[in-house]
């Protein structure tokens, strides 16, 4: 199985549409996820148009993505929820996405959780505290930093984003995820390299 996964496209706020590279990187995935970032259910429907989508969003007494007048389009659609978990083959995915790890006390960017060098076990359980059950992948989003890591059994993967990459506005990333009964990889696809 592949699954295209990108988040915070923050459209149309950073730009006017999801850039075409996108779909380029995304031919042929089974499934997209949106770990969030969304002001315009428009760019779900545009990602439907490759494959089917789920996505999740910050729902902050049911006001998604913030109190933007762009959050509001988003309300009452049944594609988005504020956290999404999967099965899909013999893997549990959970999706998020603003990553709250309880013992890290801070954005889970590239990196950090390494240095915090946590007892086995620890990752685990902060995870199981997020999505109420065991997962071995997390997708999430919100930071605008790409990332891959694997720690304690579980596989993180932020996209990043493909408009907004480290708070730049530029063509950024997305990221491809690829299951089989034997394996799980992860890759971020750097859009300007479809251009």
């Amino acid at each position: 199985m592949k699954i295209g996964i990108l988040s915070d496209t923050r459209i149309p706020s950073v730009a006017a549409e999801v850039p075409q590279e996108v779909a380029r990187a995304f031919e042929g995935v089974d499934m997209i996820l949106h770990a969030g970032g969304i002001q315009a259910t428009r760019v779900l429907d545009w990602l439907e148009k490759i494959a089917p989508v789920k996505a999740v969003g910050r729902i902050p007494g049911f006001q998604m993505e913030s109190s933007s007048p762009y959050g509001l389009e988003s309300m009452g659609d049944n594609r988005i929820a504020e956290q999404q978990v999967l099965q899909l083959d013999r893997y549990t995915i959970g999706m998020v996405n603003s990553l709250d790890l309880h013992s890290l006390n801070d954005d889970v960017m590239p990196g950090i959780i390494a240095a915090k060098n946590f007892p086995d076990g620890t990752i685990p359980s902060n995870v199981r505290s997020v999505f109420g059950t065991d997962v071995n992948i997390v997708i999430f989003g919100r930071t605008l930093e790409a990332m891959i890591e694997e720690h304690d059994g579980v596989l993180f993967v932020n996209p990043g984003s493909p408009t907004l990459p480290k708070n730049y506005m530029r063509l950024g990333q997305v990221a491809i995820l690829h299951l089989s009964k034997e394996t799980r990889q992860a890759e971020i696809i750097e859009l300007s390299t479809l251009s």
